[in-house]
């Protein structure tokens, strides 16, 4: 093994390792093919043996590659974890970290967490990017973020995404006082909501959106939802709904957040159906700043109204 070995060789190798080919690590990492391909060629040198069966789609490790993935792995788990070590003996993590939210734990989480991050982190400045589910993953996937709580479902697009579930949300119903529905007792049927036209959150032109939560919870049903409108702004969902154009659908939270004047909330059949979960790309390392953030979003106690979720660890 040769003592020159660079750590951006081991972040190259398992980038390859996670996407399963050398333009995958290369769009994760942000670098170029040929440099992704010099660095993997480099290590194998240095170590003297082939890590990859290049002959297999997707690129395959061989027995010894499997062995350096697992100490690679460790090395930079190691590295960040000095990073944090460090922070402390300067005072405290400090730098600039990239969130984005969506928009009901936008309002009902994010304060929290930068009021705990204010406290106890003064160095650590937090630049709040809201967007909706899908484009905080395309930010992800950029680099333009650093973390982001999203839904879990639609799963990120890419491979190198990690998770830790923070809560789980019932889906609600939305009508206006009156509405048919309001004779009905809680929890809401599926098969009743589904007789109205709907609104729901996303958007009608994006075929993501039917991996939505809502969208599932009514395909469990045996139904489709095929909303006449959608939204990603709670109280835009709101207002349709009190103009009569439709029964909302949406997770609990944004009906939380939003102002319901005139509209009803009722919860439909079927439990927690959303769960929200912080993400991050371990394709990139996270500097001292971001971890800190990381750990103190972990521990924030989860929005009122939402439900525990088991969760093994950082996936």
């Amino acid at each position: 093994m040769r003592g020159d070995m660079r750590l951006e060789w081991l972040v190259s190798f398992l980038a390859v390792v996670d996407t399963g080919s050398f333009v995958g690590a290369a769009e994760a990492t942000h670098r170029s093919q040929p440099r992704i391909s010099m660095h993997v060629a480099a290590l194998e040198r240095g170590v003297g043996i082939p890590l990859f069966n290049r002959r297999k789609r997707p690129v395959e490790l061989t027995e010894a590659g499997k062995a350096l993935a697992d100490h690679a792995r460790s090395i930079l788990r190691e590295i960040e974890a000095t990073e944090v070590a460090m922070a402390a003996w300067r005072g405290g993590a400090r730098g600039v970290v990239t969130l984005g939210c969506h928009p009901s734990a936008s309002a009902a989480f994010v304060p929290h967490v930068l009021r705990e991050a204010g406290r106890t982190s003064p160095d650590v400045r937090v630049v709040l990017v809201e967007r909706s589910t899908l484009e905080l993953d395309e930010a992800l996937a950029s680099g333009e973020l650093d973390l982001c709580i999203r839904p879990a479902s639609p799963p990120p697009t890419r491979t190198t995404v990690r998770r830790h579930l923070l809560w789980g949300e019932t889906l609600v119903a939305l009508h206006p006082p009156g509405h048919a529905l309001a004779e009905l007792p809680e929890p809401l049927p599926v098969a009743e909501v589904a007789a109205h036209p709907l609104l729901s959150i996303g958007r009608l032109d994006a075929p993501e959106t039917g991996e939505f939560e809502s969208y599932q919870r009514f395909r469990e049903c045996g139904y489709e939802l095929e909303p006449v409108q959608a939204t990603n702004q709670p109280q835009t969902l709101m207002a349709l709904v009190r103009h009569g154009f439709g029964v909302g659908v949406t997770n609990a939270l944004a009906a939380r957040v939003a102002d319901t004047t005139g509209v009803c909330v009722r919860t439909l059949e079927g439990g927690a159906a959303r769960h929200v979960a912080v993400h991050w790309d371990s394709a990139r390392l996270l500097t001292a700043a971001a971890r800190t953030l990381l750990q103190q979003i972990v521990q924030q106690p989860r929005p009122d109204g939402t439900e525990p979720v088991a969760d093994p660890g950082c996936e």
